[in-house]
């Protein structure tokens, strides 16, 4: 009998959970959500992230092992498979002490260790030189990362997903338990995978209060500043941030940004769009033409994103509710891209438990 399984969501820890799902063809899978890709819409996250390669889980933890385990398969992808919309790209990180207390610097705390885990695992990994850094810098170091266009990237796991065998569906539900009677084969699903992200705050059956969102708003542009780069904190406020990264093909360049905590404005704030594109063209003055300011950016569009952070970390475990088994992968914060199939992977696991079969989990 093959696995009939539901997973809930199509942002890219929904997607990416699916795709890994889809291999093993005695899965049967429908993919139900609100928001697919193609839609903008401040409910839905995945759309608008960088998106990138900055790994920010602490040594030891399971953020750490996720994003570990998610650079190879995305480095894979990006090697064979270019119309996913992913590239390599060299990345500049560069630390202030004075912001280690901020609301950015700890988001980007193990990011800017001058001996971070990720040395050995990212490639070309070398620290800076403070001779080639500014004075108000404390350490930096370059490596290679990877940046993706999330417009290509999205539509290309559905894709993946089809080709083998999973539906998708547009649906909206009150109650968890009601996906399972939704799965295309009209039977029964044998397990949900809820990969809800910000909505499982409002989802009955799980309601999280854990979970709140951290307002992210961009500037994307058509100038290119070269290298991804990023720093841990800034001068205007202790929960604005700066980084920068050009999208694979033709997407753009992303100028950031905020990590604004219990905030759910969707609409861009025009002084912190101003203040975006200052700082971006101080640390990069590449991006304009010389003696140009923020006059000298050619903006593509405004956009605000609620990353689904969680307090005390993701929740990528199994659970029960009523009756109908449940496998939860959300609450990724900024970070759901580059932990994406190292989370899946530990999803798919779950889902051979509950499920007593045993899924094959490859690209």
């Amino acid at each position: 009998m093959p696995n009939r399984i539901v997973v809930l969501g199509a942002g890219v820890s929904g997607l990416t959970t699916a795709y890994l799902l889809s291999q093993d063809p005695n899965n049967e899978i429908t993919v139900l959500a609100k928001h697919m890709p193609g839609d903008y819409d401040i409910e839905y996250a995945s759309p608008w992230a960088g998106a990138n390669y900055l790994p920010v889980g602490k040594e030891g933890s399971n953020h750490h092992a996720w994003e570990r385990d998610t650079w190879p398969a995305l480095k894979e992808i990006t090697e064979k498979y270019p119309e996913a919309g992913i590239h390599f790209q060299d990345a500049i990180i560069y630390n202030r002490k004075k912001d280690q207390e901020t609301a950015t610097g700890q988001w980007f705390a193990e990011l800017v260790q001058p001996n971070p885990w990720y040395k050995d695992v990212v490639p070309d990994f070398r620290n800076i030189p403070q001779s080639e850094l500014r004075p108000e810098m404390d350490n930096g170091q370059r490596f290679t990362s990877v940046c993706i266009n999330t417009a290509v990237y999205l539509p290309w796991l559905v894709g993946q997903c089809t080709k083998n065998g999973t539906v998708f569906k547009r649906a909206v539900f009150e109650h968890i338990a009601d996906a399972a009677n939704a799965h295309h084969s009209g039977r029964k699903a044998d397990v949900i995978v809820n990969c809800t992200g910000l909505s499982s705050k409002f989802l009955g059956g799980v309601r999280d209060e854990k979970l709140l969102p951290a307002r992210g708003q961009i500037v994307v542009v058509r100038n290119d500043p070269g290298p991804m780069i990023g720093l841990s904190g800034t001068d205007d406020g202790e929960d604005e941030a700066l980084y920068m990264m050009t999208r694979a093909v033709g997407g753009g360049t992303i100028l950031g940004g905020s990590y604004q905590k219990h905030n759910w404005d969707a609409l861009p704030d025009a002084n912190l769009a101003n203040r975006i594109m200052k700082r971006a063209i101080d640390i990069a003055p590449q991006l304009v033409k010389e003696g140009q300011g923020i006059e000298g950016l050619d903006i593509i569009r405004h956009g605000v994103g609620l990353r689904p952070l969680r307090e005390g970390g993701p929740r990528v475990e199994k659970d029960e509710v009523a009756g109908i088994k449940v496998v939860h992968n959300y609450g990724h914060g900024g970070f759901g891209y580059q932990a994406s199939f190292g989370c899946a992977q530990s999803a798919v696991a779950l889902v051979e438990e509950v499920t007593g079969k045993k899924p094959r989990a490859k690209l």
